[in-house]
């Protein structure tokens, strides 16, 4: 007779990660696997994650991570090229959408007597004042009833440090008292939902200097190895037109580069 897990998905032989959907673990059979040395211009959050993932993988305790700053800079290939180091040491990945966080007791309760780690992840996370997730998310990060589960560590991507929004009635909840200014009760609870992620990481836009050596990084990563100033001009432009510097950004120009000198035969 098939498992609990098993029906879940979960028991998939060479399945390094999944994805919660529909009340169930899908596999994702083609893990984007990304290393760690194409990730520049983030040398401390690199080191700070890794050393963090590396104690949990371990087995020692180890801080649920919240990862926040400018688009594009890195965040969500770092999770990647962590889940790519520590595969063979039996990291395994959980992909939950944000919409799904109400899911989380559906999402852990398999995970917690399994021989693998799991790190739980959430892309581009925020969530609303009123928003039943920020229940969930809470209760999973610090703890109901149920003793948190050891072999589960949450890491979320925000582009926003608090989580959610800042509304203009946010900032109206603040008041006096005597001579002390008091957040209102929807910033206290913005605040309290970050707080128990142990592990703060801020991205930050490129240099331009950090921006041209990150196009040039993904350039040779492409296999186009000419460089000279009209091609430094052009990617400076290229940034311009989107309105920021990062190393999402710098790929996309490589490609295109890359891309056109492939088509029109001409040389690397």
């Amino acid at each position: 007779m098939d498992t609990y897990q098993e029906r879940q998905g979960l028991d998939v032989p060479d399945t390094l990660a999944w994805r919660w959907r529909n009340g169930g673990f899908q596999p994702i059979p083609h893990l984007h696997r990304i290393e760690a040395d194409g990730l520049l211009g983030i040398d401390r959050a690199k080191l700070q994650f890794f050393d963090n993932l590396a104690q949990f993988v371990a087995g020692h305790p180890a801080n649920h991570t919240l990862l926040t700053g400018a688009r594009g800079t890195g965040k969500s290939s770092l999770v990647k090229a962590g889940l790519a180091r520590h595969a063979r040491d039996g990291l395994r990945g959980i992909e939950v959408s944000p919409h799904d966080l109400t899911d989380l007791p559906d999402i852990v309760s398999p995970l917690r007597d399994r021989d693998e780690r799991f790190l739980l992840y959430v892309d581009d996370f925020s969530v609303g004042r009123h928003d039943p997730a920020l229940t969930a998310l809470k209760t999973a990060l610090d703890g109901g009833l149920d003793a948190p589960v050891e072999n589960v560590l949450i890491v979320a991507t925000s582009n926003r440090r608090y989580l959610m929004p800042s509304l203009k009635s946010d900032n109206e909840e603040y008041h006096w008292e005597k001579d002390e200014l008091h957040p209102g009760e929807s910033t206290e609870s913005t605040v309290s939902l970050s707080e128990r992620f142990g592990l703060w990481l801020s991205f930050h836009a490129f240099s331009q200097s950090q921006y041209l050596d990150a196009v040039r990084h993904h350039l040779n990563a492409f296999g186009h190895a000419h460089w000279d100033d009209d091609l430094a001009v052009r990617a400076q432009r290229w940034a311009l037109m989107r309105g920021s510097r990062s190393g999402r950004v710098a790929q996309q120009f490589a490609k295109d580069v890359a891309g056109k000198a492939r088509m029109h035969g001409r040389p690397a």
